[in-house]
């Protein structure tokens, strides 16, 4: 007679197996002798106002009730007596002076915009309010024309 084909791995993954096909049949067996059946409700689930999933429904009691003629549907209509704003205010997030790059934090939008050490009419340091104007760069929007705030 010859050896045995079988290697000690490939009966500890056949046993593994076998273990897990009875551990399924056993869960099985029980779900059927509890005769508990899954329903809808047990599938349902809510979203709370902080936007966290919870199995309990929301209050009515806590139902706000919001005017329908209050909601805008489409988009806003711009005014055209407004004058576009160009020259924007922001504070230095960051500034390299050895590599001469830096970014500054819109005021307004609180948009981080890139400048360059060309673009400087001033020299900046980081933490400082600069006015400058948005231009389009190689890569993206970049301030230019950035001068240091003064009231």
């Amino acid at each position: 007679m010859g050896r045995s084909q079988e290697t000690s791995g490939k009966k500890e993954v056949r046993s593994r197996r076998d273990k897990k096909r009875k551990e399924k049949a056993q869960k099985r067996a029980q779900k059927k002798t509890d005769g508990r059946k899954s329903s809808f409700d047990d599938m349902i689930a809510y979203v709370d106002e902080f936007g966290m999933i919870t199995s309990t429904p929301p209050d009515p009691a806590r139902k706000t009730v919001v005017d329908i003629e209050s909601i805008e549907l489409g988009a806003t209509r711009n005014n055209s007596d407004a004058e576009p704003d160009f020259i924007r205010k922001g504070v230095v997030t960051f500034f390299n002076e050895s590599k001469g790059f830096g970014f500054i934090r819109d005021l307004k939008s609180n948009q981080r915009v890139f400048v360059h050490v060309n673009n400087l009419e001033e020299p900046v340091k980081e933490n400082n309010i600069v006015i400058f104007e948005e231009g389009r760069g190689p890569k993206g929007i970049t301030a230019m024309k950035v001068k240091l705030f003064r009231e």
